[in-house]
């Protein structure tokens, strides 16, 4: 239907989508293995700050060729955690990037916990694991943080880099809780979510932010580039 027939008909005209322009893109890079990653220990903050194996240096090798191909990472920003330094270290390298380092992207600090596996926290901390595991505001034992400390620094950190980037796609070097995190609050979905979501070692996920403040998830631990 023409404009003028429209307003013959007293029809009003079609609204026209605001132009948002190109949204922040974060391509979110957990890092590759530790020494701790395959016996499936809490390795947080406040533990023993483990670098790179010799597989998840090779895993930061082959994200680094896939970034690469694709061409479109224009910042690079990291933890501060050893590994993931690491990692995006070998992938600046290749891009031809700089890193900076962002202390709102550690991983949380899991207390007493560090170190520990899933099973020895279980019978070590029985009532403060329940408990940690069914609000998002409790503690780990030894003062570790709660996943609602850590969704406030992350939720800083990216308010701060959405409005030092805007319309960039950011290499986001971190971990599983922040990584998650970011996704939970993209999909405004409950802390329980955390729970429902598999984030491998040097896995690529993507997350889009608009200018109107919606976000929308693209990639959600992709690993094709380890295959």
């Amino acid at each position: 239907m023409g404009e003028s027939v429209r307003a013959a008909r007293g029809v009003a005209p079609a609204a026209v989508p605001a132009d948002l322009g190109a949204p922040v893109t974060f391509v979110l890079l957990r890092h590759g293995e530790t020494p701790l990653t395959p016996q499936k220990r809490f390795s947080g903050s406040g533990g023993s700050d483990p670098g790179l194996s010799e597989v998840g240096r090779g895993q930061a090798e082959r994200v680094a060729e896939a970034l690469a191909g694709r061409e479109s990472v224009q910042e690079i920003v990291s933890s501060p955690l050893a590994r993931c330094r690491e990692t995006a270290g070998i992938v600046a390298a290749r891009l031809g990037l700089a890193v900076r380092i962002e202390d709102g992207l550690r991983e949380t600090d899991f207390g007493a916990w560090e170190g520990l596996t899933f099973g020895g926290v279980r019978e070590r901390y029985p009532e403060e694991l329940d408990e940690w595991l069914a609000a998002p505001d409790a503690e780990p034992a030894g003062g570790g943080e709660s996943f609602a400390a850590v969704a406030e620094r992350v939720a800083a950190a990216r308010d701060k880099l959405l409005a030092a980037h805007p319309g960039r796609t950011v290499l986001v070097v971190s971990h599983v809780t922040p990584i998650k995190t970011l996704v939970r609050l993209a999909l405004g979905a409950p802390s329980e979510s955390l729970f429902r979501m598999e984030l491998s070692a040097a896995s690529l996920s993507e997350v889009a932010y608009y200018a109107d403040g919606n976000a929308s998830l693209r990639l959600l631990n992709d690993m094709s580039h380890l295959r």
